[in-house]
């Protein structure tokens, strides 16, 4: 028996199905989570965040209107709600609480581990030098592979304002990691 789609989960959800949503829930928590912690650059951050869009989606899956993806519409969620929380914490943000990413285990020599760890910093940095909006677009788009018209729908601008602040970002990303190259 093939799964429900997420349309119906979404309309079951609506209409007070628990075990609908705890689906919908399951199917898309996993990137929505990914999503808000590269966003916030905080695991925590990100679980609240998370946690908060999915209560407000509870709240608000009534007025769900099923000629978007449901994927589209919890994007949209988080993405506001991650970028409320930058918006309110700028303009500085310490980096010891961005967590650093280690370097495989078949490939960490102590040179490469060093290398990795600075090229992560470095990164972090830079995305840390965007502003919110300019950079949970290009979150969306590099990291999780949405269209400029998808992006559009979840952050709730034109596609061509998408365009330019990927656009504008990407330049600043690539200036702020010239040394790597």
């Amino acid at each position: 028996m093939p799964e429900p789609s997420d349309k119906l989960l979404a309309v079951r959800a609506g209409e007070g199905d628990e075990a609908a949503f705890e689906l919908l829930v399951r199917r898309h928590s996993g990137p929505l989570l990914s999503l808000a912690t590269r966003l916030l650059g905080s695991r925590a951050d990100a679980e609240d965040a998370v946690q908060d869009a999915l209560v407000s989606a509870w709240r608000r899956l009534p007025e769900f209107r099923a000629d978007a993806a449901f994927s589209t519409w919890m994007y949209r969620i988080v993405t506001n709600r991650c970028l409320n929380l930058l918006r309110a914490r700028r303009p500085t943000q310490d980096l010891s609480s961005v967590p650093e990413l280690s370097a495989p285990e078949h490939a960490a020599s102590p040179v490469r581990a060093a290398e990795s760890t600075e090229v992560v910093r470095a990164l972090s940095d830079a995305l840390n030098g965007l502003t919110p909006e300019q950079r949970a677009c290009w979150v969306l788009r590099e990291l999780h592979g949405l269209s400029y018209e998808e992006i559009a729908d979840v952050t709730r601008i034109s596609q061509q304002a998408v365009r330019g602040r990927i656009f504008r970002a990407r330049r600043y990303l690539t200036e702020a990691m010239g040394a790597w190259r």
